[in-house]
């Protein structure tokens, strides 16, 4: 993940306990969007699409007695042992599983085994059924996220492909982005406010199957709601997101500038990091930065967001305890999010897969829409080989 402030607005610009949340306020407009009020004040745009809720099916017929074997289809046992040492370092055991058993993982990039006591052992043994995500299936739902100084708009590519396709969409605009409301208090845009409000929208679309998108800053939230709700997270796919590292805002920076400086200098800084958020500048790109839809923030949201951008907990123990299947995509030129981050963040996950886009770059949705549809889809419709199962012993042959 990004940490520093230059970080996060170069990344997110181009491109806590669990808290009650009340019932949520809806009003629904003309042009297909819905604005929910996730605490009295704070409303947030959300595009919600896709297929009309399907007829409740019958329930299935009962097993049959005949039945000897048991279905394992898409079943994963999720083993692993981390230990954590007083001198930071970190030591990740993938137990029972080949090519990765026994895969160490060192804080230092050393290799040498620490020479410090144990401070920590979090043991983490469970089976997860993992299975194929079909457009028009009732149970699934496919939720958006996007990064700092972005919008909703970002996906329209994606959200346009799925919605053909017949899956039910969730799309918000965070705080301060887009239409959602924009409140004038810096409290207002922490990591903790921010996952508040994402987890009461999940929770109020989440369905059985449920898959996270983020790019960028939106993968903290995707991370974070997988870490809360295991059982209801069936994948998630994070798109140019960094490292599993955790979010610290660094406040040497140039968005501690005083408000009416920073107010004057916002639109130009914009513009510089967007042109260097796209690997070319062509038609489309050019197009894109014209339109200004998805790139839209307030130089007080944005420098908001810049300082609010702390998540301590979001460490390498915390990515490494997810067992949720993880995509990760990245656009090789991308300037701000070195590929060695992504490449830590597949070695930390227990479950993921990484996919290179060589002609894309930090806003590879936008750039490389078809391709990005494509591995998205294919990770939607992948299931695990079904665990191999002992055989009966063949009859005996009669005499």
């Amino acid at each position: 993940m990004l940490t520093g402030v230059t970080d996060g607005i170069f990344c997110c610009l181009l491109g806590a306990p669990p808290n009650t949340v009340g019932p949520l306020e809806s009003v629904e407009s003309s042009d297909g969007y819905t604005f929910v009020e996730v605490k009295p004040g704070r409303v947030l745009r959300v595009k919600h699409a896709g297929p009309a809720p399907a007829p409740t099916p019958p329930p299935p017929p009962a097993a049959s007695p005949d039945d000897a074997q048991e279905d394992r289809s898409g079943l994963v046992r999720c083993q692993r042992r981390i230990t954590v040492y007083r001198n930071g370092r970190l030591l990740v055991e993938n137990l029972g599983r080949e090519p990765r058993a026994d895969l160490l993982h060192w804080q230092n990039g050393s290799g040498e085994p620490p020479t410090a006591l144990e401070k920590r052992t979090i043991h983490i043994d469970c089976e997860k059924r993992i299975t194929s995500c079909k457009g028009a299936q009732a149970d699934v739902v496919l939720f958006f996220i996007h990064g700092v100084g972005g919008s909703l708009a970002i996906w329209k590519e994606q959200l346009d492909f799925f919605v053909r396709l017949g899956y039910e969409v969730v799309a918000p605009d965070l705080a301060g982005h887009g239409a959602s409301s924009a409140p004038q208090v810096a409290a207002a845009y922490t990591f903790y406010a921010l996952a508040e409000d994402m987890r009461a929208i999940f929770k109020r679309y989440a369905k059985k199957r449920n898959v996270l998108i983020g790019h960028s800053y939106g993968v903290s939230f995707c991370t974070f709601l997988a870490h809360e709700y295991p059982d209801l997270v069936h994948k998630v796919i994070m798109i140019n997101g960094g490292g599993p590292t955790a979010l610290e805002p660094s406040f040497c920076s140039i968005f501690n500038m005083p408000t009416c400086v920073l107010h004057c200098l916002s639109p130009c800084l914009a513009w510089s990091f967007l042109k260097a958020g796209f690997a070319r500048q062509g038609a489309k790109e050019k197009q894109l930065l014209k339109e200004g839809n998805a790139f839209n923030v307030s130089s007080f949201v944005l420098r908001a967001m810049m300082s609010g951008q702390y998540w301590p907990e979001g460490d390498e123990v915390y990515h490494a305890e997810l067992t949720v299947p993880v995509l990760l995509v990245h656009g090789m030129h991308d300037k701000f999010v070195p590929v060695e981050e992504d490449q830590r963040m597949a070695e930390i996950l227990l479950l993921a897969f990484l996919k290179l886009i060589e002609e894309g770059s930090h806003m590879v949705m936008l750039e490389c829409p078809e391709t990005v549809n494509t591995l998205l889809h294919e990770f939607l419709l992948w299931e695990p080989e079904p665990t191999p199962q002992a055989l009966p012993a063949p009859p005996e042959e009669k005499k």
